[in-house]
């Protein structure tokens, strides 16, 4: 029996879905947030939520409360020991 000698390149993923940690998708959206600053449409957008109608207000206000609720939750199915950090 012979052994041929392989000289097969290691295959190029097809896709260009990158998972978890897509980098271009994460230029993309560090590019746009730079942009934004730079146009000076921060103050603009700023002062525009300030001028909420109080439904708009209490709307924002109830969104923000389930937000950092949802944020404050452990996750049953993992054993950790909060009380020191980690």
């Amino acid at each position: 029996m012979s052994k041929k000698a392989t000289t097969e390149q290691p295959r190029k993923p097809t896709s260009t879905n990158q998972g978890e940690g897509n980098r271009s998708a994460a230029e993309d959206y560090n590019r746009a947030q730079r942009e934004f600053v730079q146009r000076g449409e921060v103050d603009a957008h700023a002062a525009e939520r300030r001028n909420l109608s109080a439904a708009e207000r209490r709307a924002a206000e109830r969104a923000e409360r389930e937000g950092k609720r949802r944020a404050a939750e452990k996750d049953p199915g993992v054993v950790r020991d909060y009380a020191h950090g980690r």
